[in-house]
């Protein structure tokens, strides 16, 4: 009886320790609960495997808080794209509309603040009528045949690639995994403590799932998009990504206006996974008078324009 009350006055300890996430960094969480595990172990409160499962759970903390590096945003937006790419197919009939997309999505990039991300930045059109684009950590750029045909001007399309290559620069898919991976964390600390409290469970799976689920969690964030936060943040980072290639920044809310006249019941495409147009037309428009307009030169684009449609 006292052996087990002692465990649940250490465990809770522990908890205790993790609530701290508020006010400390989360790999200080994850040292002082490992160390408070190790400690428990050793002075025999906590079974040696129970422990050992506790600084398990405090290794995904201190997962959570590393910084992910270029070459892992390649490879994890690669296993995005591979997913992407599961579902769809890749448009082919035109491989000179493809050449073109990147040609403005190079000018949009290399004129902006980060114009060299590992293995560089790549757009693909997919062969679906889907009004869509995604876009991921490592460059890789999606847009839907539907959404390229719906852009009435190259500065509209232009728009469309400047928000996902706004994407990949906010790092919002990054940091969207990061936020998941320190949910999880929680879940296994969490399951740890009651667990172990209530039935000395051997708690090693979990953080084995923790690991196994980062290709899951892209997935989940593509299908169910980033928080309208962020949309707006990339919207108006695409302002001025537009600006500094040349690009008439208006051309965002030309294609959020076609985007408001042609999408249908928010069942699908860019209505499951972004907010409302005109909410972003309002929010752009706010951004908007801030931005320096370049010399308009959209006369020069409409001929190469019209020959790609």
């Amino acid at each position: 009886m006292k052996t087990s009350l002692l465990s649940k006055k250490a465990l809770f300890a522990l908890l205790a320790a993790f609530c701290l996430a508020a006010a400390l960094s989360c790999a200080s969480v994850a040292e002082a609960a490992s160390l408070a595990a190790q400690a428990a172990g050793e002075a025999g409160v906590l079974d040696r495997q129970v422990a050992d499962s506790v600084t398990a759970s405090a290794g995904a903390w201190s997962r959570a808080a590393e910084d992910i590096e270029p070459e892992q945003e390649y490879y994890i937006g690669r296993a995005v794209g591979a997913n992407i790419l599961s579902r769809y197919r890749i448009y082919t009939a035109s491989p000179a509309r493809t050449a073109y997309i990147n040609r403005i999505l190079q000018a949009i990039v290399v004129n902006s603040p980060n114009p060299e991300i590992y293995n560089g930045y790549h757009a693909v059109i997919l062969d679906s009528q889907e009004i869509n684009a995604f876009a991921t950590s490592g460059g890789h750029v999606f847009v839907t045949l539907g959404l390229v045909n719906t852009a009435a001007s190259e500065d509209a399309l232009a728009a469309v690639l400047a928000h996902e290559a706004a994407h990949i620069q906010l790092k919002h898919s990054i940091k969207a995994i990061k936020t998941s991976r320190i949910t999880q964390a929680l879940i296994a600390t969490g399951s740890t403590a009651a667990t172990v409290a209530a039935q000395r469970t051997n708690l090693a799976d979990l953080t084995g799932i923790f690991d196994e689920s980062i290709t899951d969690i892209v997935s989940t964030l593509v299908n169910n998009g980033y928080s309208s936060e962020q949309e707006f943040e990339a919207d108006a980072l695409a302002l001025r990504l537009l600006a500094g290639a040349g690009y008439d920044p208006a051309g965002l809310l030309e294609m959020l206006r076609a985007l408001d006249a042609n999408l249908g019941p928010r069942s699908g495409g860019f209505g499951k996974t972004h907010p409302a147009p005109r909410d972003r037309i309002t929010s752009a428009n706010r951004t908007l008078a801030s931005v320096p307009r370049p010399t308009d030169t959209r006369a020069a684009r409409t001929g190469r324009f019209t020959s790609t449609r």
